[in-house]
């Protein structure tokens, strides 16, 4: 038997039966005996055909009847319709109509359209002006998803349909954060990767592994440039935002070279370390120029231009006489060597603007500013959802960003910047997943001012975080629920019910202070009067969806800890098809560095 089962039907019209010409040894067959051929059509689902097709018998015509019986067929064929391997639109109505088959096939028209930009510039190198590097401290996956969510339901969606403005970017990957002594990293360590293009251990800023960490004679020798530092040697604008102190670990890794992150000023460090001669962070930040110059023979460059964050407590000596007009404690300043280094910065930058509120902020002109540093809080800024109650007012980080850019970009060589909010870290550390999810938003909107503010053409910007937590999203809520509320399954209207009886929240923790029912309290650190709950709580009568419900944890501990998995990152602008994959944390400096050309190699 012979089938041609993928054969294109090319005659049109057969005969149903033929006889063959006549043989040697009668007419086309043996003896006499007439040779016939026969042909049926094969209708669609036919086993041998399955789209329909042809049967072809020959055969003698031994009884010289004029057709061929099946005893009578010796070979049967079949020429077979083509199989169908593709679909029309028409044929899958039912998807091509459906909103997620459009939305994805918009997204691959978009991705197609990115690669077509990408292939289209023959030489990237260097083609980024501006770079704007984006921290979302301690904003692991699980974190992005639940903080989209949230936002959708402000908007009133369902929510899970909603966007950040950055997952909105054309590339992304997935960076890994562990240190080169830990598996799960602190934030000095991963910042330092992400600034300097090395890895590093834990609890150590702006040098390579072979520190001793607290040893301060081990410095020396394994310092490593920064992406900011080369940004200034280049000639650029540089600045830098975060809600935290603006010593804390991620911003000070962009300046900083330290055996010990918790070197902030002169107080916390050891003796030993203060007469070897090692500088404490706040030091550093206000002498970076100096210090820079210092490390790199024949450089001449001009200092950070925009400093904006909370801290001021390193900068000013522990005397009631230096205190701020928003001092919270009768003395502010922390700085045992009575040094007021904020006024060591107004005499070497008399150009300079110095701003510890709302108003000195908003009296900001950026066209005319040349430098600023803006030391908002005697430590960590408020809590976005806080904001409104500080002691004299201070700006939002988006607020921050915008003004930063606008004073960054009257330099014609272009600007880094680096961003950071750090108080999505010290909420998970709280267990309070309200201020976790709504400093995030405060964070996409600041994303999205230096996406209007810049042009992508010119402009890498690159969203990240530094780590993640132990923050968990699960119990089978169905589609639009509360993603702060209690899960209620779907097809149902009640709390569901774990075994022990009682209802469940949809986030959570794996350890950390666990349950706390503190109402309308809108700072997440009020949870550290308390020590750890242990054990589940009746959380039947509880609103979980208020700014002061803290999430049970299933681990007792002081604080909630980090997470080791890795994070996303995203990108957009010159250089940004470099993100892609997952790659080591550090590689995320070099695809600056490669977008701006900071290092002018070949």
């Amino acid at each position: 038997m012979k089938n041609f089962k993928n054969s294109v039907i090319a005659i049109a019209v057969v005969f149903s039966l033929a006889a063959c010409d006549d043989g040697e040894n009668g007419v086309a067959g043996a003896n006499g005996t007439n040779s016939l051929i026969s042909q049926t059509t094969l209708a669609v689902g036919n086993e041998q055909c399955k789209n329909g097709g042809i049967a072809v018998n020959s055969g003698l015509d031994a009884n010289s009847d004029g057709s061929l019986t099946s005893e009578e067929v010796t070979e049967t064929s079949y020429v077979c319709a083509a199989t169908i391997n593709a679909l029309s639109d028409k044929d899958i109505n039912t998807s091509v109509t459906n909103t997620w088959f459009a939305q994805g096939e918009k997204t691959i028209r978009t991705a197609e359209t990115n690669w077509q930009n990408v292939k289209a510039i023959a030489d990237l190198k260097g083609k980024a002006k501006n770079v704007i590097l984006f921290v979302g401290d301690g904003m692991g996956v699980s974190t992005l998803t639940a903080s989209r969510i949230l936002e959708g339901q402000r908007k009133g969606m369902q929510g899970e349909e909603n966007r950040l403005s950055f997952e909105k970017f054309p590339f992304t990957g997935f960076a890994k954060t562990y240190n080169v002594d830990a598996q799960t990293p602190d934030s000095a360590g991963t910042m330092t990767a992400m600034m300097s293009g090395v890895k590093t251990d834990a609890g150590v800023l702006g040098v390579d592994a072979d520190i001793q960490r607290g040893d301060c004679s081990s410095v020396a020798g394994n310092e490593m440039a920064t992406a900011l530092e080369l940004a200034e040697i280049a000639g650029k604008s540089t600045g830098l935002v975060s809600t935290a102190r603006i010593t804390h670990a991620t911003p000070a890794a962009t300046y900083a070279k330290t055996a010990e992150r918790n070197w902030e000023d002169i107080s916390d460090m050891p003796s030993e370390a203060v007469t070897a001669g090692c500088e404490d962070i706040a030091s550093q930040l206000v002498n970076f120029e100096a210090n820079l110059e210092a490390r790199n023979t024949g450089v001449d460059i001009d200092g950070i231009e925009v400093v904006f964050g909370g801290g001021r407590r390193h900068f000013l000596p522990k005397d009631a006489a230096f205190n701020s007009t928003d001092a919270v404690s009768s003395v502010e300043g922390d700085r045992t060597d009575n040094r007021d280094l904020t006024a060591e910065w107004k005499t070497t930058y008399s150009d300079g603007n110095y701003i510890v509120d709302q108003a000195g902020f908003d009296a900001i002109n950026p066209e005319t500013t040349t430098r600023v540093l803006g030391l908002f809080n005697e430590s960590h800024m408020q809590y976005e959802a806080d904001r409104a109650n500080d002691v004299a007012g201070e700006p939002s980080l988006s607020e921050m960003t915008s003004k930063a850019i606008d004073i960054l970009d009257n330099n014609d060589k272009g600007f880094f910047l680096t961003v950071e909010s750090g108080r999505i870290d010290h909420a998970h550390h709280a267990g309070n997943a309200y201020n976790a999810l709504n400093e995030t938003i405060e964070f996409s909107k600041a994303v999205q001012m230096a996406i209007d503010s810049t042009n992508p053409e010119d402009t890498l910007i690159i969203v990240t975080a530094d780590h993640s937590h132990v923050f968990t999203i699960a119990g089978y809520p169905k589609r639009g629920n509360p993603i702060l509320g209690k899960v209620v399954a779907v097809g149902k209207t009640e709390a569901s019910l774990a075994k022990d009886g009682m209802p469940y929240t949809t986030l959570g923790y794996t350890n950390g202070l666990g349950y706390r029912n503190l109402g309308a309290e809108t700072d997440a650190d009020a949870s550290y009067v308390l020590g750890a709950a242990v054990g589940r709580f009746d959380l039947t009568n509880v609103d979980t969806t208020t700014p002061g419900f803290h999430q049970e944890a299933l681990v007792p501990k002081s604080s909630e800890t980090h997470a080791g998995e890795d994070v996303a990152i995203f990108a957009s602008g010159p250089g940004a098809h470099l993100v892609t994959g997952t790659n080591e944390q550090s590689l995320i400096f070099h695809i600056m560095n490669y977008a701006a050309n900071l290092t002018a190699s070949e």
